[in-house]
């Protein structure tokens, strides 16, 4: 199916202006389809244009009282001729709920059989819920009215009131962008309260209830006290009635900024045990989707190529947010360990982009750059521009951009306007070095010449960016030095860094204040797995740990080095963001993929006991789980998980925690120590969605033969298996001897591709890189990786996720090679 042009875009919004939009759902005819209705005003310049729809079946179309073919819809186009001044187009259709977690989403929860139902309309969704002008800047006001079940609440964009049992209207919206429209319908559990006199929701599932009575006061204190932080930041009022937040079954995203109702993924409602830096990423995401409601939705990109005055604001002002409001720095330390980490990684891959400009000749492309350079990246070179310009400046300019293009639409240099204004500056070699070039740069620091270099990407040779960071110098318990500075050549001289005191470990940008690779003389990587517990500066050591993870990827720092300084530095390490993202990447990608498979069992064994001494050493519930976490995945003491499932022997604050008990089962599967009856007995005890991919996921990480057969035909299928369905079992298919999963290398290559007819882009994305053979690590791999992506037949996100992949399958064959034990 085509999907829109950027060309075809720009030419439609020239043709034509939407005035109304009217949308009649009726979500009562059953669990497969559900009918729509829509009503288009729009004014015309032009005498042809076209609009999206995706039906099952149309009934009728109408265009100023005239009857159209039904059948004139092709290819999820309908074109219309004869277009007056004013016209009024009604479309009558039979829509299908999605099972993908695209479009209106339908999911039943099997703790209690109720169905739930959600509009995920992004990115080009929107013509599968209803008719439209599917592009972001043909805004118009939606008026939307529901039919559901007389015992389900309905939840949208405007202000919901039940007219009668089942039937359901919304308050008329300010012009939204079509991917914005949403509609949540269900038997929700809520917690409300009002804020100077805004309506606040929170709403889930029933069988989430009880986590959502225990969570809700904390949730709907920071939503109050970020939506006071934004009104004041930008000097303009929330402007889109009430402030709903629904934690959907199944959703694909973190979240979704829909005006007036926020999506959100319902695994942050947490069942169990949270660690801090897991209750900060809610946080953080609350805090990301409220920015939003400036950012994105109030003034929304024309195109798709300027995602990043979305998604880099809401990510920099989400951070910003939460670090004043809870007046703590741990936000910018968990974007260190965790979007940084995510976004160092997409700037290794070959599908690297700049961060703004990036090339969407069409919506589908567009997708593939909603990745950690567009959030993360992004957020960083916001950092530097406040350091290059000031932030009153800034604020002033994002002021000054918010107001003039209020409700409407602006893009890269309508936003460079308004902070040059502000800033009375010319900021185009800035952009241009910093917006709208791809790469990363690489810094050091040479304390004995006072030297600082930046060694820039090969790709990009003359690219020049200016860096301005810190360096600082520790010893063992104390920091020696720091000093701060800014380099715009390739070698700079910091006269303050050469004049300082000598120190075992120099950490270049020891306070992330920039976005590049940090790089270590050889002193202190040496110093480093032995000295790093010893930094005292909490932010200084999360850069070390990004450092290493970098260069490990990048082929200059052994794996070892990092499960040395692991098993030093890790189990005293007190920060929730460090022990949780540090842990997760060495048991999910340093050990599988770096380590040569004759040394892997001896360093999940080392892990273990690092993670054991983590748990007897935590002064709080979050090092103990993360620590009891870790032991689960790598230990292959069968009788200490038998306890654990059992409830006995737990760490304390774990006991009657079912998502840990998932994860004990799936520990116990992976040695082969649990089989499916069991897991199915298990089941049945936690009877929720959760409960149901928890399972999955156990069954297919069993290593057997029949288990491997049962979950690569369930993850192929074609029928009605759910998104969320299918990513368990991806996930946990990677699991077992290589003799036992290498039949299913070329079989990835051949099966996965063909789920792009049964699939939407974003799921299709997802299932492809979670199923990706990235574990067996052979040059066999690669080149039916290579082969693969040679067929140009290959879906916009399907090649991105193969490259991406593949240049992490690359990298760890690399590694192997080059540190291979002698």
């Amino acid at each position: 199916m085509p999907s829109l042009t950027r060309a075809e875009s720009q030419d439609r919004a020239h043709a034509i202006r939407v005035t109304e939009m009217r949308v009649e759902l009726d979500l009562d005819r059953g669990p497969t389809h559900f009918g729509s209705r829509t009503e288009i005003h729009f004014e015309a310049s032009a005498e042809s244009t076209f609009v999206d729809l995706a039906a099952t079946t149309v009934h009728a179309i109408t265009l100023g009282g005239v009857p159209l073919d039904p059948a004139s819809v092709r290819e999820r186009r309908l074109t219309l001729t004869g277009l007056g001044p004013s016209n009024v187009l009604v479309v009558d259709t039979t829509m299908a709920f999605s099972r993908d977690g695209q479009g209106l989403h339908r999911s039943v929860d099997p703790a209690d059989g109720e169905a739930y139902v959600y509009g995920h309309v992004f990115l080009d969704a929107a013509p599968t819920v209803f008719a439209c002008f599917d592009q972001p800047d043909l805004k118009a006001p939606y008026a939307v009215s529901v039919r559901t079940p007389h015992h389900w609440r309905v939840l949208g964009n405007g202000h919901a009131t039940q007219t009668a049992p089942g039937q359901w209207e919304l308050a008329r919206t300010a012009p939204l962008a079509t991917y914005f429209v949403t509609v949540c319908a269900g038997p929700w559990a809520s917690a409300e309260r009002e804020h100077r006199g805004l309506p606040l929701g929170i709403h889930a599932r029933r069988s989430l209830a009880d986590p959502l009575a225990r969570q809700a006061d904390q949730l709907l204190d920071v939503t109050a006290a970020f939506m006071d932080y934004f009104q004041e930041l930008f000097g303009i009022g929330y402007p889109f009635g009430d402030y709903h937040q629904v934690f959907c079954p199944e959703f694909n995203a973190g979240a979704m900024e829909n005006p007036g109702c926020v999506t959100i993924r319902d695994n942050y409602l947490f069942r169990g045990a949270a660690t801090d830096d897991e209750l900060l990423t809610r946080t953080n995401t609350i805090a990301h989707e409220m920015a939003h409601m400036w950012f994105g939705d109030l003034v929304t990109m024309k195109w798709w190529d300027d995602l990043w005055l979305n998604e880099s604001f809401a990510e920099y002002l989400a951070h910003r947010a939460c670090s004043t409001v809870m007046n703590s720095d741990a936000t910018w330390i968990d974007s260190t360990m965790a979007r940084a980490l995510w976004g160092h990684s997409a700037e290794r891959s070959p599908s690297t982009h700049p961060v703004a400009g990036s090339p969407a000749p069409d919506a589908q492309s567009a997708l593939n750059n909603f990745d950690g350079i567009s959030y993360a990246k992004g957020a960083a070179v916001l950092r530097q521009l406040i350091a290059h310009i000031g932030d009153a400046a800034f604020v002033a300019g994002v002021r000054d951009h918010l107001r003039a293009n209020a409700f409407g639409n602006s893009d890269l240099a309508g936003f460079l306007a308004s902070v040059e204004r502000a800033a009375d500056t010319d900021l185009s070699g800035w952009s241009n070095a910093w917006l709208e070039t791809a790469g990363m740069d690489t810094v050091h620091a040479h304390q004995d010449t006072g030297r600082v270099t930046r060694t820039i990407p090969a790709d990009h040779p003359k690219v020049s960016r200016p860096h301005t960071f810190d360096i600082a110098g520790f010893d063992a318990d104390r920091e020696v030095f720091r000093v701060r500075g800014t380099v715009a050549k390739t070698t700079t001289r910091w006269p303050a860094l050469q004049e300082a005191p000598r120190a075992a470990m120099v950490i270049p940008n020891a306070s992330d204040l920039t976005w590049a690779v940090t790089g270590f003389e050889p002193e202190t990587l040496a110093n480093l797995p032995l000295g790093l517990a010893s930094i005292p500066d909490t932010h200084a050591r999360a850069v070390a740990w990004l450092a290493l993870i970098d260069g490990m990827h990048l082929g200059t720092v052994d794996p070892r080095t990092i499960l040395d300084t692991f098993s030093h530095a890790w189990p005293v390490e007190v920060n929730d963001s460090i022990r949780n993202r540090v842990g997760t990447h060495v048991v999910d990608r340093v050990i599988p993929n770096f380590v040569v498979p004759q040394d892997q069992r001896a360093a999940e064994s080392a892990v273990a006991d690092a993670a054991q001494r983590l748990i007897d050493g935590a002064d709080s519930r979050g090092g103990r789980l993360i620590g009891a976490r870790i032991v689960a995945q790598t230990t292959a003491d069968v009788a200490l998980l038998g306890s654990w499932l059992a409830g006995t022997g737990l760490p304390p604050g774990l006991a009657d925690d079912s998502d840990f008990r998932w994860l004990v089962v799936r520990a116990l599967a992976r040695l082969d120590a649990i089989d499916d009856d069991d897991i199915n007995m298990l089941r049945a005890q936690d009877a929720t969605l959760t409960g149901d991919h928890a399972a999955l996921a156990a069954r297919a990480t069993r290593p057997s033969a029949a288990a491997k057969r049962w979950a690569w035909a369930e993850l192929t299928a074609t029928g009605e298996r759910s998104n969320y369905e299918r990513n368990a079992l991806a996930g946990a298919f990677w699991v077992g001897d290589r003799d036992l999963l290498r039949p299913y290398v070329e079989r990835y290559f051949a099966d996965i591709p063909a789920l792009g007819a049964h699939l939407g882009e974003d799921a299709l994305g997802m299932v492809a890189t979670l199923a990706y053979p990235l574990r067996v690590v052979e040059p066999a791999t690669l080149e039916m990786s290579q082969h693969a992506l040679a067929d140009d037949r290959l879906s916009p996100a399907l090649r991105r996720a193969i490259v991406d992949a593949q240049a992490k399958l690359d990298a760890a064959l690399t590694s192997q090679a080059r540190f291979a034990s002698p």
